[in-house]
């Protein structure tokens, strides 16, 4: 297991840390009932954070803050010697978590895509996990909140039983939505990215050659040009 804390990547702070480690620390804070806002960035991810000086004190906020891409753990492992042998890949940590929290009866609430998006994903997810407990599922609004739609958000999570909030609005919208939930919510937040399309089976992933030699933005521009 690796957790070493952050360290500073074009002035964003990234953990080094691996997937049990990182699934540790998500599940402990959600037995724990305590506010844990995670993201994992790839290179997109990072340099919003250093184009935009205010979503870079958001992004260096999180408690948690993974090496995405495999650029991002060259950069760890160049940069501050950090000796990863893989990165943490937010589809498949996403996996490792609800796994633990099927086996720990821990409930998920999902936010963000589209309903036609959640009406795949909620099957396939308790195709995977039988024992995994969904206590809501919730499409994005695409557009800007609301003055109090936050809170109103937050009631609805807190009022399902949710243990865990799985966020998929693509970057930087989840981060900033995770951002301004943790005051909000006792549990864990985890902006995942392209999670629930992958596992909704909307998206094929790419052959891991391309996801070892760093080339998945690559294949998902073939993808989605």
């Amino acid at each position: 297991m690796i957790d070493q804390g952050k360290r500073n990547v074009l002035g964003v702070l990234v953990n080094v840390i691996d997937y049990e480690a990182a699934t540790a620390r998500i599940i402990e804070a959600a037995h724990e009932r305590r506010p844990l806002a995670v993201t994992a960035l790839a290179v997109h991810g990072v340099m919003t954070g250093v184009l935009d000086p205010e979503h870079n004190a958001r992004l260096n906020a999180f408690d948690l803050v993974t090496p995405d891409g495999q650029p991002v753990r060259w950069a760890l492992n160049l940069l501050h010697g950090a000796g990863l042998r893989d990165r943490v890949y937010g589809p498949a940590l996403t996996l490792k978590v609800l796994e633990r929290c099927a086996a720990d009866g821990l409930p998920v609430y999902l936010y963000g895509s589209t309903e036609a998006t959640l009406g795949r994903l909620v099957p396939a997810l308790e195709g995977m996990f039988p024992a995994l407990k969904i206590a809501g599922a919730e499409a994005s609004k695409f557009r800007p909140a609301r003055p109090g739609e936050d809170a109103e958000i937050a009631d609805r999570i807190r009022s399902s039983g949710a243990r865990v909030v799985l966020v998929g609005l693509g970057c930087p919208r989840q981060e900033v939505f995770a951002y301004a939930m943790r005051p909000l919510l006792d549990m864990p937040l985890l902006a995942v990215g392209a999670a629930f399309d992958y596992h909704a089976g909307l998206l094929r992933k790419p052959p891991a050659w391309m996801q070892r030699a760093g080339l998945e933005w690559l294949w998902r521009l073939g993808l989605e040009p």
